[in-house]
């Protein structure tokens, strides 16, 4: 009987759903989302973030000035302690999923480590 590889990945999909992280993560989100000066906030930084990502995918410079309000903005959005717990929280769900990503790269790692030897 095969493992069909997409139904694991739905439960890890659901465990991850189902999770403390996840949890943790929504509802930081939703006070951040329901508190308007936090939002205004967060999603000015969402933004910055974004367009700056953008501009370096397609190989755009990025000038001083927007180095300088993205670092403006950062600083402001330390401050808020709504929004300083939704990017711990982040941070956190960020790093299961680097180590789950970790767990289901093992077989190539060892392939391919192995090839090397």
């Amino acid at each position: 009987m095969s493992t069909n590889l997409y139904d694991h990945a739905y439960e890890l999909e659901k465990a991850l759903r189902n999770g403390e992280d996840y949890s943790n993560l929504k509802a930081m989100y939703a006070a951040v989302l329901n508190d308007p000066n936090s939002k205004k906030m967060f999603d000015e930084f969402r933004n910055i973030q974004m367009s700056l990502q953008e501009k370096q995918m397609t190989g755009q410079n990025i000038t001083e000035q927007e180095v300088q309000q993205a670092q403006n903005v950062a600083a402001k959005v330390q401050q808020n302690p709504m929004i300083f717990r939704l990017m711990e929280a982040e941070q956190r769900m960020s790093m299961t999923i680097n180590e789950l990503n970790k767990i289901i790269m093992k077989p190539l790692d060892e392939l391919y480590g192995s090839m090397n030897s």
